[in-house]
């Protein structure tokens, strides 16, 4: 008898620090999650428009313009960011101009990836926008790009979370100075 009450108080004491382990590894476990491996939005970045190609033929009329576009992706993660194929596209005034691939790629935690692609501006769908001979006469063509793109955020190669990142810019092409100015936005929806 005394030994059985010697073995459940044994097994309380067990039970008791065992469980107080358990409560202080999953307390330092979620705290981790919420402060260090907590996701964070990746920073997208473009680093340079250049207008490669700008050619106008007055008759008959025809345009001709091309774009390069570098975007940097920087994931500030502890997990890679992998994302799947897409598409930017590249709006005057409303109208669709252009479309441009986007390959799919895998960003490694705490990396960083550039991406650049070559936009060719349809010029007939330029041309036959109400705003291009105002613009043109201004000496500057304002275009807007978007691109999304949908992949996983691993961390800890564990955990895996759909991540979605959205990219608008504003892009001023000056066609007489032959240069590019562009703002970029960026968001994320986990």
């Amino acid at each position: 008898m005394v030994r059985n009450k010697k073995f459940a108080k044994g097994l309380k004491i067990c039970c008791s620090i065992t469980l107080l382990l358990l409560i202080i590894v999953l307390v330092t476990a979620v705290v981790l999650f919420l402060t260090i491996l907590k996701p964070k939005q990746p920073k997208i970045t473009t680093q340079e428009v250049n207008l490669e190609y700008i050619k106008f033929f007055p008759l008959p009329f025809l345009l001709n313009v091309t774009l390069g576009i570098t975007v940097t992706i920087d994931n500030p993660n502890y997990g890679s960011f992998k994302y799947g194929n897409s598409t930017a596209y590249v709006t005057y005034h409303g109208d669709l101009v252009a479309e441009a691939p986007i390959e799919a790629d895998e960003i490694p935690a705490r990396g960083r990836r550039d991406i650049s692609t070559t936009v060719e501006v349809i010029g007939d769908r330029l041309v036959s926008n109400r705003y291009f001979w105002a613009d043109h006469d201004a000496g500057s063509f304002n275009f807007s790009s978007s691109s999304t793109l949908h992949g996983k955020a691993k961390v800890l190669k564990v955990l895996k979370m759909k991540v979605t990142t959205h990219n608008t810019c504003d892009i001023t092409v000056f066609f007489l100075a032959q240069n590019v100015s562009s703002v970029c936005k960026y968001r994320v929806h986990y």
